[in-house]
């Protein structure tokens, strides 16, 4: 099975600038499809395990990783999803967050994940005001570009859904669970969400790391259409960081 691009894979290089790493050892790929980004996160770690419950979707998945002997698959919802005592150093949703409920999703990863852990949100969100159609058609230019460029594959065969709740929601759904989470509008009608789990230590000196917020340089130029604030950014400055990044 050969490597294609569509929205989601546009965002594996940024995933794999964690998984690269040192810290970064045990990856847990919530919704892993066909295992395309398995089978490229697997020689950087000691451990990838995928989770899918479509069965001819993790049947594609077997095929394409047979031979990756750091990789297990299982066919089972997020939420039947029993890991036992494992624990993870990055967990990953791509474009699958939507196909589960949202609070008991990100409050069940990030139980998931270690100290130091790294959650990683290639998520859809819905167009529910004029300001998220705005912000849509605004990069409509950028989002025309990269499918020509890249010779898109656009339906692979995975089950698909639209997602519920807008942006605005997700920020606030987010914000309560994963304090210090980044989260940006991104290119191909996506959103790039991060959060490091908080690191704790003994004692009464204050913690090493806090809930570490992902900096700005853990985006990619054309994820990053607001600032720190959330507020957008000038539309020259944003396309010509995307048009640098696509290209």
């Amino acid at each position: 099975m050969g490597d294609y691009w569509n929205h989601n894979t546009a965002y594996h290089g940024w995933i794999l600038r964690i998984a690269q790493r040192d810290d970064v050892r045990d990856v847990l790929d919530i919704g892993c499809g066909d295992g395309l980004l398995l089978q490229r996160l697997a020689p950087h770690v000691t451990t990838a395990v995928g989770i899918e419950p479509d069965a001819k979707t993790i049947a594609r998945a077997h095929t394409r990783l047979h031979d990756a002997e750091n990789v297990s698959l299982q066919r089972t919802s997020f939420t039947s999803f029993d890991p036992g005592a494992a624990r993870f150093d990055l967990i990953i949703f791509v474009a699958t967050l939507h196909h589960m409920e949202l609070q008991p999703a990100l409050e069940k990863a990030a139980a998931l994940l270690r100290p130091g852990g790294h959650l990683m949100v290639v998520g859809l969100a819905a167009s529910r005001t004029p300001i998220d159609w705005i912000l849509s058609a605004a990069v409509l230019p950028l989002v025309r570009i990269g499918p020509l460029l890249h010779r898109e594959t656009g339906d692979i065969g995975v089950p698909t859904m639209e997602p519920r709740e807008n942006l605005t929601a997700i920020r606030q759904i987010s914000g309560e669970i994963l304090p210090g989470r980044k989260i940006r509008r991104g290119l191909y009608y996506r959103y790039l969400l991060t959060w490091e789990k908080l690191i704790e230590t003994t004692g009464s000196a204050p913690p090493v790391a806090a809930f570490r917020k992902a900096s700005p340089g853990h985006l990619p130029a054309h994820a990053m259409y607001s600032n720190g604030a959330n507020s957008p950014l000038p539309l020259a400055s944003f396309y010509r960081r995307s048009l640098a990044d696509s290209t």
